[in-house]
C-alpha cells in the first residue's frame, strides 16, 4: 500500500488548502460502477470522448471512496472527508504512479508487442514457465495506455518474472508504456494491418512499436519479415532472431513444420544443438506464437526435455469470457482460460453486470503459482467473495478447501479434489436461478462443467462479441462533436444479437437512449432490469397504458395518435417524428398546423425530442436529397420548438450519416447497423470489429462414391470420390436456400468448403474433399470474420440487416467478453 501523502509526492499533485486525511491506497479505480474496497481505493477521474469521470465524483464519494485524482477541483465543502489530488492530466498521473511502482521491484520483465499474437504468447509463456517462476502478467488484453499501468500496479514483492503486453493505436503512445513496463527481454510478434489508420505509414508504425525495446538486454523476433529485420538490426541490444525455414543464419533456425493430424512437429538448431518439439496446433499463427515462446525458454536455459514436454501440453487461449444460458433459469459464465486474482476480479465484475437478481455462485479451481502463501492467497479470495457478495462457492482442487478458514460460518460451500469428482455429483448440487462464474486454470478443464450446466439446445450458435460491440460504439462516438448524445437501436432483438444482453451492455457503457420498434420490446427490456431511457418508434395506441407503467417514451407521428394520447399517461415525455421525405412515418408538412395547434392547447405535454429519418445517407448520388431533407426537418423543428417555448433534442442521422454528414449531428445521433460491425458507407476513420459470428458443427462425415448424388432433388453429384460433411444448420436457422448448390462457401479449419446441393431445413452438406484433416465435431464458420456477412448477403441478393435478423431464435446466442 501507499499512503495518500506518498502518492501526492509521486504525482507532484496540488491539493486543497486543508491537509490530507490519512489514507492507505491499495486499489486503483477508474469506473464508478466497479467499486470494491472503497476505503483503500484511489479514483482517477479520466476525461474521455463522451464521459468525464469528474461527473461521477459524487456517486463515487457516496459509495465510500475518499481519494481522488482530478484535473479540476469540486467544491471541498461538498466532500468534507475527501482527498483531492490535482494534476494536469489524469491518465499521465496514472502512468506516473505505475512507473514509480514498477521501479520498486527488481524482477525480470518480458515486454511483448506486435500487431497480433501478444496475448497468446503471454498466456503460453505463463503456461510454460509458472513451474519455474512466481509470475505476474497482464490480465487478459490489458495492453493500452490505461491497461498497462493497471497491470503493472499488481506487481508485488514475491513476483520473480513479469510478462506484460503493450498495444498502441497511434503515434506517441509506446514511449509512455516503455517507461512503465521497463522490460529486460523483448518479444516482437509480427507486424500486421491493425490500427494502420493511426500511423502515417507501416514503417512509422513499426518504429513506434520498437520504442518498447529501448534499453533492453535481449530482443526476440522473427527475421523472415525483411522490414522488421532491417529496423531491428539497428537497435543497440542483443538479439535472438528466429526463422522458419528461410534464413539459416538466424540465431534460431527452425525447419519447415511437419503436420500430423492435429499436431505440428518442429525441429530447430539453437547454438549448434538440435531441438525438437511438438505442439497441439496446426495453424500458421499458432506455430509462430509457439516458436516465440520456444525461443524464450531456450534463452532462459530450460532443459530441452522439459521444453518438449511442456510445449506438447499447451492449451488454447480463449481470451474471452462466454455467457451461456444454463439449465433451471441459470446463467453460466465460462471463464476457464486462466485463474489469477486479477482475472478473477474481472470475472466477478462481469457477473455483477449480468446477474439480473439471480443468486451469485462461484466455481473456482486452484490458483497456481500466485507468488503468495496459500493462506495469503485464499484470504484475498475470501475478501473478493465478500465484496462481490457471492452466496455460494464450489472449490475444485485440494488447496481450495483452505477458503473455509476465511468464510463465515454457515456460508454455502463445497470442495472437490478434481473436476471429475464435481461432474459426478453435479446434478445433486441443484443449481436454480443462479448466475454461475466458472473460474479455473486451464489444466482443470472447468469448461466441462460449463457444458454440463448449459442448456442443451441446437448445435448451431450465434456468437455475440460484446467487446467488439463496445469498440464499435466508441469508434462512432469518437466521430461526434462534444456533447452530442447517442441513441442506439436494439429493435428486432438488437439485429438478432439479443436485445436484453446488448441493452445491458449499452447501459453499462452509458449510452443516452435505447430505441425499439414496438412497445413489447421495450417492456421486455424493463422486465430485464434495463433502466436507461427507451424510445418506441411505432407504438400502438392500445399499448399506451403499458408504456406509461414501464416508463417507455413513444414516438408520436400522426394526428390519430395525438387524438388518442392521454397526456397524464406520459409525464416522462414523448418524441415527435417528422416526415422530411422518406414517407414512412411522421408528420407531413401539411399536418404541421394541426400539430402546432395541439401543442399550444396542451402546454403540459413534455416533448423529449424531435427527429426525422434520412432516406439515403449512405449513397452519394442522393446527397442533394439528403440536404433537402435536412432543410425541411430544420424548418419543422424551428416551428415546433418555437411553439413549445423550449428546444427538445434534435436528431436525424443514422450510422452512415454520422460520418458522411457531421454537420447534421445536432443534439443526438441514432446508431444502428454500425454498432454491429457494418459500415455501409465505408467512411469511418477506423475499422469496425465483427460482432456477430454464425457457427455450426460437423455432425457426420461421409465418403461418397463417384456418380452418387447428394441432398434433396439430387442437385449435387460426386463426379469423383468425394468426402462430405453434414453440418448442423439449415434454412430454419437462417441459412437461406440461396446459399446452396455451391453458391456460398463456409470455413472449416481455415479452408473454404462449398455447400453441396440444396440447403435443408435443419442441416446442410459441404464438400470436405480438400480438407482431409476435418473431423466430426469440428466448428464450421458460416459467417463472421471470414467469410463475412457481406459475402453471404451478396450471394443471397440482400443486405446484412436481413441476414442478421433472419437468424432463428432456436439458434443459441453465446455472449463473449474479451
Amino acid at each position: 500500500m501507499y499512503s495518500i501523502q506518498a502518492i501526492q509526492k509521486i504525482l507532484q499533485a496540488k491539493t486543497t488548502e486543508r491537509p490530507l486525511h490519512e489514507a492507505q491506497i491499495e486499489h486503483l479505480l477508474l469506473d464508478s460502477r466497479q467499486i470494491i474496497f472503497a476505503e483503500r481505493s484511489l479514483f482517477f477521474a479520466i476525461k474521455g470522448a463522451q464521459q468525464d469521470g469528474h461527473q461521477f465524483i459524487d456517486a463515487v464519494y457516496q459509495a465510500g471512496v475518499r481519494n481522488f485524482v482530478v484535473t479540476q477541483l469540486p467544491e471541498p465543502q461538498a466532500f468534507p472527508e475527501a482527498n483531492f489530488l490535482l494534476v494536469p492530466n489524469v491518465i499521465a498521473a496514472l502512468q506516473t504512479l505505475a512507473t514509480h511502482h514498477r521501479k520498486q521491484f527488481p524482477l525480470q520483465v518480458i515486454g511483448i508487442t506486435g500487431s497480433n499474437g501478444k496475448t497468446t504468447v503471454k498466456e503460453w509463456l505463463f503456461q510454460l514457465l509458472y513451474a519455474n517462476f512466481a509470475i505476474i502478467r497482464s490480465p487478459r488484453s490489458f495492453n493500452s495506455q490505461i491497461g498497462v499501468p493497471l497491470s503493472v500496479w499488481n506487481i508485488q514483492s514475491q513476483h520473480e518474472l513479469g510478462i506484460f503486453e503493450a498495444g498502441i493505436s497511434r503515434s506517441g503512445e509506446m514511449a509512455n508504456l516503455a517507461k512503465i513496463i521497463q522490460p529486460q527481454i523483448g518479444i516482437f510478434t509480427m507486424l500486421g494491418e491493425a490500427h494502420n489508420e493511426g500511423f502515417a505509414s507501416k514503417q512509422v508504425k513499426l518504429l513506434e512499436k520498437l520504442q518498447l525495446f529501448q534499453g533492453i538486454e535481449l530482443l526476440i523476433y522473427c527475421a523472415d519479415d525483411p522490414d522488421i529485420q532491417a529496423e531491428i538490426s539497428a537497435l543497440p541490444c542483443e538479439k535472438l532472431s528466429w526463422s522458419l525455414g528461410q534464413h539459416p543464419t538466424a540465431g534460431f533456425f527452425v525447419q519447415k513444420p511437419e503436420i500430423f493430424l492435429r499436431h505440428t512437429h518442429l525441429e530447430g538448431c539453437f547454438r549448434g544443438e538440435t531441438q525438437r518439439i511438438s505442439v497441439p496446433f496446426t495453424d500458421q499463427a499458432a506455430i509462430e506464437n509457439a516458436i516465440h515462446c520456444w525461443a524464450v525458454l531456450l534463452h532462459l536455459g530450460i532443459k530441452a526435455e522439459q521444453i518438449a514436454e511442456r510445449m506438447s501440453q499447451l492449451e488454447p487461449v480463449a481470451m474471452r469470457m462466454e455467457l451461456l444460458d444454463g439449465q433451471n433459469d441459470c446463467l453460466v459464465i465460462n471463464d476457464t482460460y486462466n485463474a489469477d486474482l486479477s482475472s478473477l476480479r474481472l470475472g466477478l465484475q462481469w457477473m455483477r453486470q449480468h446477474e439480473q437478481g439471480r443468486k451469485r455462485s462461484l466455481v473456482l479451481s486452484e490458483i497456481l503459482q500466485s507468488g503468495s502463501t496459500k493462506k495469503q492467497l485464499y484470504q484475498k479470495i475470501s475478501h473478493l467473495i465478500e465484496e462481490y457478495q457471492i452466496e455460494r462457492v464450489i472449490g475444485v482442487g485440494a488447496a481450495t478447501i483452505q477458503l473455509q478458514d476465511f468464510l463465515p460460518r454457515g456460508f454455502e460451500q463445497d470442495y472437490f479434489e478434481n473436476t471429475q469428482h464435481l461432474l459426478d455429483v453435479l446434478p445433486q448440487l441443484q443449481f436454480q436461478s443462479e448466475i454461475i462464474l466458472l473460474k479455473g486454470a486451464r489444466q482443470y478443464h472447468l469448461e466441462k462443467i460449463a457444458q454440463a450446466l448449459a442448456r442443451q439446445v441446437h448445435q448451431a450458435r450465434l456468437e455475440v462479441n460484446l467487446s467488439a460491440l463496445a469498440h464499435n460504439l466508441r469508434a462512432y462516438q469518437r466521430c461526434l462533436r462534444p456533447g452530442v448524445k447517442t441513441m442506439v437501436m436494439v429493435k428486432a432483438t438488437a439485429y438478432g444479437a439479443g436485445s436484453k444482453e446488448v441493452a445491458r451492455l449499452l447501459e453499462h457503457l452509458r449510452v443516452d437512449y435505447c430505441c425499439v420498434a414496438y412497445a413489447d420490446e421495450g417492456i421486455e427490456l424493463r422486465q430485464a432490469g434495463i433502466s436507461a431511457p427507451i424510445m418506441v418508434l411505432n407504438p400502438e395506441a392500445g399499448a399506451f397504458e403499458q408504456m406509461r407503467q414501464h416508463r417507455l417514451e413513444p414516438v408520436v407521428y400522426s394526428q390519430e395518435q395525438l387524438r388518442s394520447l392521454r397526456l397524464e399517461s406520459f409525464p416522462h415525455g414523448i418524441h415527435l417524428g417528422i416526415d422530411s421525405g422518406m414517407h414512412r412515418l411522421g408528420f407531413d408538412s401539411h399536418e404541421m398546423p394541426g400539430l402546432l395547434d395541439y401543442l399550444q392547447q396542451h402546454p403540459s405535454l413534455l416533448v423529449r425530442s424531435i427527429y426525422t429519418h434520412l432516406a439515403a445517407t449512405e449513397d452519394p448520388q442522393h446527397d442533394a436529397f439528403t440536404h433537402e431533407q435536412a432543410r425541411r426537418f430544420q424548418l419543422a423543428f424551428e416551428q415546433i420548438s418555437g411553439t413549445l417555448g423550449y428546444r427538445p433534442l434534435q436528431h436525424a442521422l443514422n450510422s452512415n450519416g454520422i460520418t458522411r454528414f457531421p454537420q447534421y449531428q445536432q443534439d443526438m445521433v441514432r446508431l444502428g447497423i454500425g454498432l454491429y460491425g457494418i459500415d455501409v458507407s465505408n467512411t469511418l476513420p477506423e475499422p469496425l470489429q465483427v460482432v456477430l459470428s454464425f457457427k455450426a458443427t460437423i455432425s457426420q462425415i461421409k465418403e461418397v462414391a463417384a456418380g452418387e448424388t447428394i441432398g434433396y432433388g439430387r442437385r449435387a453429384q460426386a463426379h469423383s470420390p468425394m468426402r462430405t460433411g453434414t453440418i448442423s444448420v439449415g434454412y430454419a436457422d437462417g441459412l437461406r436456400r440461396g446459399a446452396g448448390n455451391g453458391a456460398f462457401k463456409v470455413k472449416v479449419r481455415g479452408k473454404k468448403a462449398p455447400i453441396l446441393g440444396s440447403v435443408c431445413m435443419d442441416m446442410s452438406m459441404i464438400d470436405l474433399s480438400h480438407i482431409p484433416e476435418a473431423q466430426t465435431g469440428d466448428t464450421v464458420e458460416i459467417f463472421g470474420l471470414d467469410p463475412s456477412v457481406d459475402e453471404l448477403a451478396q450471394i443471397l441478393g440482400t443486405i446484412p440487416y436481413e441476414v442478421f435478423t433472419g437468424i432463428s431464435p432456436r439458434v443459441k446466442r453465446v455472449y463473449l467478453q474479451e
